[in-house]
């Protein structure tokens, strides 16, 4: 499984197969499982569903690593218009962005103004904006930005981000960010990392996990956890009860299209429940990490797809 996972990730970047399976209808079918819609209009009802069985969401327009600043332009612009529709609908619902997909490597500079600017939208209708973590290469970059952009008056509480669980360094960046009132999704973390950066096996990853849940948990910042695993939820919900915690403190986080049944029993148990829904049409990335986490995915999508 591990040679397998390292292999979608590897196919996750190539550029020419990107392009072959966003032109491709079987590939495009196959993508749906995990992607709300190619358009801002599908999402949204995709979106709307969920609120109506008391479930949130987290909207997030597909797309990373803009090759110009136009390109980061036209994504921020996407996100502007994704904040109205947002509050225009009322839905309990808040955006995610990538940095990169916002010009970061082009310009640090370029890609703050942008994120400013929606994170400002976001704050004046009562909104949120999360800014996604990508491959370690860019950890620090994101963590110095949101660090920056939430010590702004106006932006107070209106941004946050993501740790994942399989760097080292995460214990000290929870440190960092809690210390500022940052609200944190903890994920395991989806791409491919060596041993020098994160933890080589699952059994350590898992247990840092919950190491630094606990942590959230713990502090009186409402943070997201963000797994599929039952095993880390049991764990999760054990000490939630053993301490006290309130449940509506803080939230699971779950992806689209995997475990919708773990996600209506958690939302049944009166724990907040918010799901990721993203879409667009670079969506061939986002759908190979996915993949890449549960290669098993892989042979239910097959499966089902010759089923029908």
């Amino acid at each position: 499984m591990a040679l397998m996972r390292a292999i979608l990730i590897q196919l996750s970047q190539s550029r020419r197969l990107r392009l072959f399976s966003e032109r491709t209808s079987l590939v495009q079918r196959l993508s749906r499982r995990f992607v709300a819609g190619n358009t801002m209009e599908e999402a949204l009802r995709v979106a709307a569903e969920f609120n109506r069985q008391g479930i949130a969401v987290t909207l997030d327009v597909l797309g990373e690593s803009v090759t110009s600043a136009r390109q980061a332009r036209e994504a921020a612009e996407a996100y502007h218009r994704l904040i109205d529709a947002i509050t225009e609908r009322k839905l309990v619902a808040n955006v995610s962005l990538k940095l990169t997909q916002m010009g970061l490597d082009l310009s640090p500079a370029l890609a703050e103004g942008i994120v400013a600017g929606l994170a400002g939208h976001a704050a004046r209708v009562g909104s949120f904006v999360r800014v996604d973590m990508e491959g370690s290469a860019h950890t620090q970059q994101t963590l110095d930005m949101v660090w920056r952009l939430h010590s702004l008056p106006d932006l107070d509480g209106a941004i946050g981000t993501v740790l994942q669980a399989y760097l080292y360094r995460s214990e000290v960046d929870v440190d960092l960010m809690l210390s500022e009132g940052i609200r944190l999704r903890l994920c395991k973390g989806a791409y491919l990392e060596s041993s020098a950066a994160a933890f080589p096996h699952k059994q350590e990853v898992d247990a840092n996990y919950l190491h630094l849940a606990k942590r959230l948990l713990k502090s009186s910042v409402r943070h997201a956890i963000a797994t599929h695993d039952e095993r880390m939820i049991d764990a999760i919900l054990r000490f939630v009860r053993e301490e006290k915690i309130d449940p509506r403190s803080f939230e699971f986080q779950m992806l689209y299209g995997i475990r919708r049944d773990l996600q209506q029993s958690l939302n049944g148990q009166g724990y907040n429940v918010r799901v990721y829904l993203p879409f667009g049409r670079e969506w061939f990335p986002y759908f190979m990490r996915r993949l890449a986490e549960r290669p098993a995915n892989l042979f239910f999508l097959l499966r089902n797809l010759f089923h029908q």
